[in-house]
């Protein structure tokens, strides 16, 4: 199965674009671990810098590191919305 998770106030909690600051939430990171184990793909999917334009790519790789999170891919180029409806969606 390949699983996209978004980051930002999914695994972890952020105020705002304070990517810096952001505090993980253990027990979703270890939710998603578990698909990873199990032979899921995991794709984390994010829309750092799609506004600002800034490269966030290497912050976010360390950081997830950091954090414990097990992957297979790391996009960043997820748009920037306020509302998903999606058939698939579903909260953690």
């Amino acid at each position: 199965m390949k699983v996209f998770c978004d980051i930002d106030n999914t695994i972890c909690i952020t105020n705002g674009n304070d990517y810096r600051n952001a505090e993980p939430i253990p027990e979703k990171i270890n939710d998603i671990n578990e698909r990873y184990e199990k032979g899921d793909r995991i794709v984390y999917w994010t829309s750092r810098g799609q506004t600002s334009g800034k490269d966030w790519r290497k912050f976010t790789e360390r950081q997830l590191k950091e954090w414990g999170c097990l992957y297979h891919e790391l996009r960043l180029d997820k748009p920037s919305f306020d509302i998903l409806y999606d058939d698939k969606a579903r909260n953690l």
